[in-house]
């Protein structure tokens, strides 16, 4: 019986409301994450690597402005594009990372030349767009993952934002300018959209990736969990691989994606309750979202607790499926 293998993808989850997301508009998601979903798998089912599978995955949705990762990323407090990216090799637990580019086109590619051809795990800013250039990469200017959409978010964000200060009842998060309250379809991604994909080769390797714009009308270089090895990203082939997406300061705070290994690996806890586990942690304190991940035996999750995530996957065994709302 040959080794089961296969990956799951997400592209953000958060409030995603059936009110809000037209048929046509849910067709071209739908068709977006199965482009993405059947582009990983592909490689798989070529006896490709788990870290090939996330990467080529994980580019189509970056080229795709539907999402909030590259080309579609939302625009900080400045109006411009910050992207943040990670990938982490269960085989050899190696990590890449970069957080607060303006200029690389597919951010999940630094990530893992940051992993392959560099002493480090994790850069930053004007640092990691050096790297990328002594290795040849080819500059955009950050007006290509700009959209008309995520402009008008940003103008809305900023009017909320003066909305809130002037209340004596905002929150001491609200006044420091992040969007909280969902604010009909421009709002609706104010801190969600990631986008990630966890897969298992047919060699038994376990990869994670995870690429995000981060959230709307951010300011002070604020960095999520998506760069966070372990936060929003993680992979051992001892447990599973994790990719999660949603309010990103909960998920740093609970470490949610090694928390569901460190369960598995230290309690035997199946994945899926692990997953259910570790995302109750990030409701308790708050926050909410979801996240992907599958086991070296193949199984899969992805759990929620925001109204939507949209999310595919594809196995050996021949399941698969995308979605957008619970089932």
């Amino acid at each position: 019986m040959s080794k089961p293998f296969g990956l799951v993808i997400h592209g953000g989850a958060g409030v995603i409301l059936r009110a809000n997301l037209t048929p046509e508009m849910q067709a071209k998601y739908n068709a977006s994450l199965t482009l993405a979903r059947d582009t990983g798998y592909a490689i798989l089912e070529n006896g490709g690597t788990s870290l090939d599978a996330v990467v080529a995955a994980i580019k189509v949705l970056e080229d795709d402005p539907l999402f909030n990762a590259g080309k579609g990323a939302v625009l900080n407090a400045n109006g411009m594009c910050e992207l943040d990216s990670a990938i982490m090799d269960g085989k050899t637990l190696s990590a890449g990372a970069v957080a607060g580019i303006k200029h690389i086109k597919n951010p999940i590619t630094l990530a893992r030349d940051v992993m392959e051809k560099s002493p480090h795990v994790f850069l930053v800013g004007e640092g990691a767009e050096i790297f990328a250039k002594q290795l040849g990469y080819s500059f955009v200017d950050n007006t290509y993952f700009q959209t008309e959409l995520r402009k008008k978010q940003l103008e809305r964000a900023k009017q909320l934002e003066v909305e809130k200060k002037t209340s004596a009842s905002a929150s001491l998060h609200e006044k420091a300018g992040f969007v909280t309250v969902p604010d009909g379809y421009f709002i609706q991604t104010s801190h969600y959209g990631t986008v990630g994909c966890v897969a298992l080769d047919k060699a038994g390797n376990l990869a994670a990736g995870t690429s995000t714009g981060g959230m709307t009308n951010k300011k002070y270089g604020r960095v999520g969990d998506s760069p966070l090895i372990g936060a929003g990203t993680y992979a051992s082939n001892a447990t599973c691989a994790v990719s999660a997406t949603g309010w990103g300061e909960y998920f740093i705070r609970v470490v949610l994606a090694r928390d569901i290994a460190a369960q598995m690996e230290y309690k035997d806890t199946p994945l899926t309750q692990a997953a259910q586990n570790s995302l109750n942690k990030v409701a308790q304190l708050g926050g909410d979202g979801g996240l992907i991940a599958i086991d070296h035996n193949g199984n899969i999750t992805m759990p929620f607790n925001s109204p939507g995530m949209y999310r595919g996957y594809r196995l050996s065994d021949g399941r698969n499926g995308i979605a957008i709302f619970e089932q």
